[in-house]
């Protein structure tokens, strides 16, 4: 097996390589980034050497052992294990994705793990999310409505109810906006592809009545027009959804209505 290699000019240090469990026989290496901003030092990237027949088959099984039996300092996020709630998003491999949906199997050779690029880090594999969090506020995710509310629910018809196919299922792992070009050099002010979709949900929505009011909040040089559709954020959705398809309805919209 070739030795992993850092990227040239890194500024991530080799770290700790932990001993091979004894009598081991499927060894994977899993090399995962670690920070600590209390210690001043440099990144770095220790090295875990995990016992296949002794793990279960996804990455976050393996980030949990790491985590429960070999280094308790080691930092991350996760909840459900079932790909709903996008906590263990990280870079797996050289690609944004949910760890707990990941096979290990899918990764030829060693599995390097990073926290989701181009976002301040918290600790280890955690990143701010804080800014993404405040822009999704911005778009204000939740249906508006002037009319007074019937006795029961809003109804919709089957075909408007299937224009939100694609777009209710994001999970806010934010994979996709991390992925992306134009939000890393541009996050103050481009609202980035998750909420960017999020913000197409209630513009798509039949039952919303604010759909003016949406598009204005977005009709800026930045915190749409940023998106270039190269596609990073469609490539790298774990639940397969097309966000740069939502960001083009929404422009196609605003020429519609000029």
């Amino acid at each position: 097996m070739a030795e992993f290699k850092l990227p040239k000019n890194s500024r991530v240090q080799k770290g700790k390589t932990w001993p091979a469990p004894e009598g081991a026989k499927r060894i994977k290496l899993f090399h995962v980034y670690r920070w600590n901003p209390d210690t001043g030092e440099n990144p770095r990237l220790d090295t875990f050497p995990i016992d296949l027949d002794d793990c279960g088959p996804m990455v976050l099984d393996a980030m949990i052992k790491i985590k429960n039996e070999i280094d308790t300092t080691l930092t991350f996020r996760r909840s459900c294990r079932e790909g709903v709630c996008g906590s263990c998003a990280f870079n797996i491999g050289g690609t944004n994705t949910l760890a707990c949906t990941a096979h290990i199997s899918d990764y030829k050779g060693d599995i390097a793990v990073y926290p989701l690029p181009h976002m301040p880090v918290v600790k280890d594999l955690v990143p701010d999310l804080n800014q993404a969090y405040a822009q999704l506020r911005e778009i204000e995710p939740w249906m508006k409505t002037d009319t007074a509310p019937p006795g029961r629910e809003r109804l919709q018809s089957p075909e408007d109810r299937a224009k939100l196919d694609g777009m209710w299922e994001c999970i806010l792992c934010f994979c996709c906006t991390t992925s992306c070009p134009s939000y890393w050099w541009n996050g103050d002010r481009y609202l980035g592809p998750a909420t960017l979709l999020q913000a197409h949900r209630w513009i798509a929505d039949s039952r919303d009545e604010a759909t003016g009011e949406r598009l204005d909040n977005l009709e800026d040089p930045f915190r749409l027009y940023r998106c270039h559709t190269i596609m990073n954020c469609t490539n790298t959705c774990p639940k397969g959804l097309n966000p740069a398809k939502a960001i083009a309805e929404t422009k196609k919209l605003m020429v519609a209505r000029k």
